[in-house]
C-alpha cells in the first residue's frame, strides 16, 4: 500500500534533516581536546617550544599516517577524507604519501610547513622550533589490504631484532634523508608509533651513523625480539663465566691484572670513539608505557651497562656524565590494559602524567652501541 503524500514528503524531510554520523577517528571526535592551533600569537611565544606540544602534535601526524591507508582502502576522496584533518590545524600539508609499490598499501607521510595556509592566518614565517619537514611512520594495522606486509615487517624485527632489509626501511630512510637534505637535519624530524616506531628509530640511527641528527619522536616502540633474547642470554652468560674465571686462582696473577687492565683501557677507548663518531649528539624521545609488554622492556635499568655520555665519555654504574643518549618518556598514569596502553590516542592525552628517565635502559644502551658496530653481511634482498 502507497503512502500517503503528506506522510511521504515528512519522511523524505526527516531523512535529509538527519544529521550525518561522525567518525570516530574525525580530529574534532578523538583527536586532543585542549590542544591549540597554531595562530599568529605562535609568532611571539611559540607553541612547539613546549615539550608537551610537539609530542601532542608529533602524535597527531602519526594519527594521520595511519587515517592515509585507512582513506585509501574505503576510497574516500578529498572531500571526506579523514587523514588531513590531522595535520591542517597545526599549518602542515602532506608533499608524499610513503606507499609500498608490492601491495599499494600507504605506511607513512612526509608533510611539510604550509607556508600559504600560515599566511592565510596572519603567520608570515614558521614559529620557533616547528620542524619544516615531519616524517610520519603508522604501525601494524589489522586489515586485509596491509595484513601481510605488516605482519611480515613485525615478524622480521621479531627475528632479527632488525628493520632494515624491509623495501619500507628504504623508503623512509630516503625520504628522511631527502627532507634532512632540503631543510638541513635540525629542521627535521621523524616520528613513527609500535612498529612505525622501530622504522623511526632505525632510520634515525641510520643517518646518525652517517653524521646527519634528525629529532627522533618513538611512540611504544617494539622491544621484543628472539635476537635480542639471545644477546642477552650471551651477555648474561658471558658475566657469569667472568665472575667464574675471578674465583680460580691463577698462578701468573699479575698478567691476568694487566689483561684486565688493558681491558679496561681498551673499553674506555671504545667508548671515546663512540662519542667522537657523534653518538652522544643524537637524543631519540621515547615515549614508554610500562603495561604495553611490546615496549616494556626498554625500561628495564641498565643495571652497570656502559653508557656513553653526551660531550663524551662514559662509564658503568651510573658513571656518565650529564644527559644521556637516550631521553625515554615513561607514564605515569596512563592505561594499564595492554590494548590502550599500546595505543596511540594516550599520547596526545591532555592529562597524561610522564616521568623521564635518562640514560637508565639496558636496551637502549644495546642498540645506540649497535648503531656504531660494523654492519652485518647482507643476507638478500628485502621481501
Amino acid at each position: 500500500m502507497a503512502k500517503p503524500a503528506a506522510n511521504q514528503k515528512a519522511s523524505d524531510t526527516a531523512t535529509t534533516a538527519a544529521p550525518a554520523v561522525a567518525s570516530p577517528f574525525e580530529f574534532h571526535v578523538y583527536g586532543p581536546r585542549k590542544l591549540s592551533c597554531t595562530s599568529w600569537r605562535d609568532l611571539l611565544s611559540s607553541s612547539w617550544k613546549n615539550p608537551n606540544y610537539r609530542r601532542m602534535a608529533i602524535a597527531c601526524f602519526i594519527q594521520g599516517a595511519y587515517l592515509l591507508e585507512l582513506d585509501r582502502q574505503e576510497k574516500r576522496d578529498a572531500r571526506t577524507a579523514l587523514a588531513p584533518q590531522w595535520w591542517r590545524p597545526f599549518k602542515y600539508r602532506l608533499v608524499q604519501p610513503l606507499v609500498d609499490e608490492r601491495d599499494g598499501s600507504i605506511y607513512g607521510a612526509v608533510l611539510e610547513w604550509d607556508r600559504q595556509a600560515a599566511l592565510s592566518d596572519y603567520i608570515p614565517f614558521r614559529p620557533a622550533r616547528a620542524p619544516a619537514a615531519v616524517v610520519a611512520l603508522r604501525g601494524t594495522l589489522l586489515s586485509a589490504p596491509t595484513f601481510r606486509r605488516d605482519v611480515v615487517d613485525d615478524l622480521r624485527f621479531l627475528a632479527w631484532d632488525s628493520l632494515k632489509g624491509s623495501v619500507r626501511f628504504a623508503g623512509a630512510l630516503a625520504a628522511l634523508r631527502g627532507a634532512a637534505r632540503r631543510f638541513g637535519a635540525g629542521s627535521v624530524c621523524v616520528g613513527g608509533h609500535s612498529l612505525g616506531a622501530g622504522f623511526a628509530l632505525q632510520v634515525g640511527k641510520a643517518l646518525a651513523k652517517e653524521g646527519v641528527f634528525v629529532e627522533c619522536h618513538v611512540f611504544n616502540p617494539p622491544s621484543v625480539s628472539l635476537a635480542m633474547s639471545l644477546r642477552g642470554f650471551a651477555e648474561t652468560a658471558g658475566e657469569l663465566w667472568g665472575r667464574v674465571r675471578a674465583w680460580i686462582p691463577y698462578a701468573g696473577g699479575g698478567g691476568t691484572q694487566q689483561a684486565a687492565a688493558d681491558a679496561d683501557g681498551g673499553e674506555s677507548e671504545a667508548k671515546a670513539s663512540l662519542a667522537r663518531a657523534g653518538m652522544g649528539k643524537w637524543l631519540p624521545h621515547l615515549y614508554i608505557n610500562t603495561n604495553d609488554y611490546i615496549c616494556c622492556y626498554y625500561s628495564d635499568a641498565a643495571s652497570g651497562t656502559a653508557t656513553v655520555a653526551v660531550g663524551g665519555g662514559g662509564g658503568g654504574n651510573g658513571g656518565s656524565k650529564a644527559a644521556g643518549v637516550a631521553r625515554m618518556l615513561v607514564v605515569s598514569k596512563g592505561p594499564s590494559k595492554f590494548l590502550a596502553a599500546h595505543g596511540l590516542e594516550q599520547w596526545w592525552a591532555d592529562d597524561v602524567e610522564l616521568q623521564v628517565a635518562l640514560n637508565h635502559s639496558k636496551l637502549v644502551d644495546r642498540q645506540l652501541r649497535s648503531l656504531y658496530a660494523p654492519p652485518p653481511a647482507a643476507t638478500g634482498a628485502g621481501t
